[in-house]
């Protein structure tokens, strides 16, 4: 008969133990710490996409992409994209600007809409008038509006088209909350 005795030191191995517990709590906490602050897009158009190619928007996705493009423009910064919108100005825009707008609804009953939309550049702008529908093709860059950077959409082709079938587009997957007292 072969007997075995191993004796263990209980205080060793409760220092490997606790050292162990802190080295997976650790790692765990700079994983969370990552995708907080580095992976945390609440809406990607693709994870990749190549620089050639050109993303159609489509009314049923703009308010997500544009909330997304806004939330975190470092990620989309050199994509090409194309969209139907209308010219919206305000008075403080210089003729190469104007915002590629679609009226979003606000409200059950469909009564109330904002104007959602890009800011655009394009050195021919002031040849379209506002309400103007066009087809628009740019790159998403970042560009600066009251001393505030912001993605803009540096515009390489724009053409003037028809009003699309339904003009609107809805709040952003239930992530809108309405400001205005009146709602």
């Amino acid at each position: 008969m072969f007997i075995c005795n191993i004796k263990i030191n209980g205080g060793r191995a409760l220092k490997i133990i606790i050292a162990l517990l802190s080295i997976f709590m650790l790692i765990v906490f700079f994983i969370s710490i990552y995708r907080i602050f580095f992976a945390s897009g609440k809406f990607f158009v693709k994870d990749r996409y190549e620089a050639s190619e050109i993303t159609k928007i489509e009314a049923n996705n703009y308010t997500n992409i544009l909330q997304a493009v806004h939330d975190n423009p470092d990620s989309y910064l050199g994509m090409k994209i194309n969209f139907v919108g209308y010219m919206y100005r305000v008075f403080d825009f210089n003729d190469e600007q104007f915002v590629i707008a679609r009226d979003m609804l606000i409200n059950d009953n469909k009564t109330q809409s904002v104007v959602v939309g890009f800011l655009c550049q394009y050195k021919d702008a002031d040849k379209f008038e506002d309400g103007t529908w066009v087809n628009l093709t740019g790159v998403i860059e970042l560009g600066k509006y009251h001393n505030e950077e912001i993605p803009v959409i540096k515009v390489t082709d724009l053409q003037q088209t028809e009003e699309p079938e339904c003009p609107f587009v809805n709040v952003p997957d239930n992530t809108y909350v309405p400001t205005g007292g009146l709602l």
